[in-house]
């Protein structure tokens, strides 16, 4: 047992000898690079401090107005400002994503109001906010855009992953759009299965008491 204790603090000894040298030998350079880490924390202190943390207080303080225009249906002057105060596509252009991650939503909703498919799902794309019901109703609305464009099944896929997002009464929505794009491409059973979801899981939303009318439409026709 003793020569093993022995073994050991020798190996510790000859590695804290090694590094003893190698610190001595290389001092200098540890010492460069030591200062070298630090300067360029500082750098990037500075950057965030007096660059990046103004020009996002800019970039949220110019969507005020684009998200009044928003607000009162007029997504015109909110997609492209009114000659004074700055539209969504002008912020996105100067700030990007600095003006917060909802940008590119109003954006594409604005868009696909405007009945501007491609540059709907442009937007829409972009948006990556982590909060669920934003997240669904920027995928519906890619769906959405898809269907002006007639491209349903591009339309259906993007329906069901958002209401697959979260178990919430927006999904009733979603479900529905769903289930009307496949009656569209006339894959009824399909249809039918959504609606039954709709149904089951949410009776207590506006499309669950309207549901029955979807169920019973496609059931006359078998």
């Amino acid at each position: 047992m003793a020569k093993n204790v022995n073994t050991t603090n020798e190996t510790v000894g000859e590695a804290v000898s090694r590094t003893e040298v190698f610190f001595k030998k290389n001092g200098k350079l540890i010492g460069y690079i030591g200062a070298g880490l630090v300067v360029v924390a500082a750098i990037i202190v500075l950057i965030i401090q007096f660059y990046s943390k103004p020009l996002k207080d800019e970039a949220v303080g110019q969507t005020f107005t684009a998200e009044q225009y928003f607000r009162a249906e007029d997504y015109d002057k909110a997609l492209n400002g009114d000659g004074n105060s700055l539209g969504f596509i002008q912020i996105i252009d100067e700030y990007g994503a600095k003006a917060g991650k909802a940008v590119y939503l109003y954006a594409g909703i604005c868009e696909l109001q405007l009945g501007n498919a491609p540059e709907a799902i442009s937007y829409l794309t972009k948006y990556n906010g982590k909060d669920p019901v934003l997240k669904g109703r920027a995928l519906a609305g890619i769906g959405d855009a898809y269907s002006i464009a007639g491209e349903y099944e591009n339309a259906l896929k993007y329906y069901l992953q958002a209401s697959q997002v979260e178990d919430n009464i927006f999904a009733a929505t979603y479900l529905l759009k769903a289930g009307i794009i496949c009656e569209e491409l006339g894959r009824n059973d399909e249809a039918l299965a959504h609606y039954r979801v709709i149904k089951d899981k949410y009776p207590q939303t506006f499309e669950g008491y309207e549901i029955d009318k979807y169920i019973t439409r496609i059931e006359v026709k078998k």
